[in-house]
């Protein structure tokens, strides 16, 4: 397919120009003035269509600045193919020194771990013929740009999501292997942490083993990641994503409250978004804050903070060690072009370009994998059986 870079903002005086000599028939002996060119230069509301173009690349500007809160706080933005990382926190000790002894040198992590990252372009037409434009108000062409928005949210999010919620092994242009989260499956095992070493059969993707989520769910989902060494470092914050559904669940856990048989070890503490309420208890420490990067927080369970989000699929939740928006810490990488040029959501102008909204495209080109596979781990709620990875509704 054969595109058109956007055109430039230092342009638009030029084309304006260029409209109104083809609008007065000047250059009409030649045949390039056609009624079509004419009528469509603003919308049936008197809106100069330069001008929404003007908005609409503003606006991808400010879109590239802010992607969805959700997807920033599991992922980490690189140009790179792929990164050797070390899959544990820490592992170096000072000894003790000698007179004349060399002390013990700092070296490439050894256990560092090749994980690769896919890549794909994604493009969305807008369709909006000439005759299309005359008719159509201001408001009509904006709702598309936000339709593509709107696209652009599902896509990125749902990719990102769908990588982190799905064990199966992939690879990218260079078969380089696209990792999940440690599985049990694929032949490798943890390495060691904190004096603890991990069986080869160790997964992330755990199953709950009856038909409600129950307090010992989000235990296990937490062990699995603190265990690793996630979530338990300065700047590190654990996080349990969940649809609101299982977030209502378990805003009903109350510390020696027994759920499904399992005896609950903390209590449900509401954050400060929480509507005001009355309990013959008294809180001690600090309750989460309203919101964490962007999303709201409902509350917090143990050493977790609990983030309900629609996006997420129900019968499960997610336990997720973030570094905070964008940090290289998290878990999944967010691999966009080493050009800036083709990074970020795109507007490319039609086919001609005095009318750029007309036959104009949407375009994105990105890819992910996990880079820390123990830093998050999934729980699936369902009696018995293997873990399946969600099916996605809004993708």
């Amino acid at each position: 397919m054969t595109t058109t870079q956007p055109e430039s903002f230092h342009s638009l005086g030029t084309r304006a120009r260029l409209m109104d000599l083809f609008a007065s028939g000047s250059d009409g002996a030649r045949g390039y003035s056609t009624e079509g060119d004419v009528l469509v230069s603003q919308t049936a509301d008197q809106i100069d269509l330069n001008t929404i173009w003007a908005e609409a690349q503003t606006v991808m500007g400010a879109w590239n600045r802010e992607r969805t809160a959700l997807a920033s706080l599991i992922s980490y933005s690189t140009t790179n193919v792929g990164d050797a990382l070390p899959q544990t926190i820490g592992g170096d000790h000072f000894e003790v020194a000698s007179e004349f002894g060399e002390p013990t040198g700092l070296r490439a992590e050894p256990d560092a771990l090749i994980l690769g990252y896919d890549f794909q372009d994604y493009d969305l037409a807008s369709r909006m013929t000439w005759k299309f434009l005359r008719s159509a108000s201001a408001e009509q062409v904006r709702s598309v740009i936000n339709r593509a928005l709107e696209s652009d949210v599902r896509l990125t999010t749902g990719t990102l999501l769908r990588r982190l919620f799905n064990p199966v092994e992939g690879a990218n242009e260079h078969m380089h292997r696209v990792f999940g989260l440690w599985n049990g499956a694929d032949g490798m095992t943890p390495p060691s942490h904190a004096g603890q070493t991990f069986p080869a059969q160790t997964s992330h993707y755990l199953v709950s083993g009856n038909t409600a989520l129950d307090p010992g769910d989000l235990v296990d989902g937490m062990n699995q990641v603190r265990s690793k060494g996630f979530g338990t470092t300065p700047g590190s914050r654990l996080l349990v994503l969940c649809h609101p559904n299982e977030a209502d669940v378990i805003s009903s856990f109350q510390a020696g409250k027994v759920t499904n048989g399992v005896e609950s070890k903390h209590d449900f503490v509401p954050s400060a978004s929480a509507p005001a309420y009355l309990t013959p208890e008294n809180i001690v420490g600090q309750i989460a804050p309203a919101e964490f990067g962007g999303l709201e927080v409902s509350g917090s369970y143990g050493p977790a903070w609990i983030v309900p989000s629609y996006y997420l699929p129900q019968g499960y939740i997610a336990v997720v060690a973030t570094g905070g928006p964008n940090s290289s810490s998290n878990p999944v990488a967010f691999r966009q072009h080493p050009s800036v040029a083709y990074q970020g959501l795109r507007t490319i102008a039609g086919r001609d370009q005095r009318y750029p909204l007309q036959d104009s495209f949407f375009q994105r080109s990105f890819g992910c994998g996990v880079r820390y596979r123990g830093a998050a781990c999934i729980v699936q709620v369902k009696a018995s059986g293997a873990y399946t990875a969600p099916t996605w509704s809004w993708t």
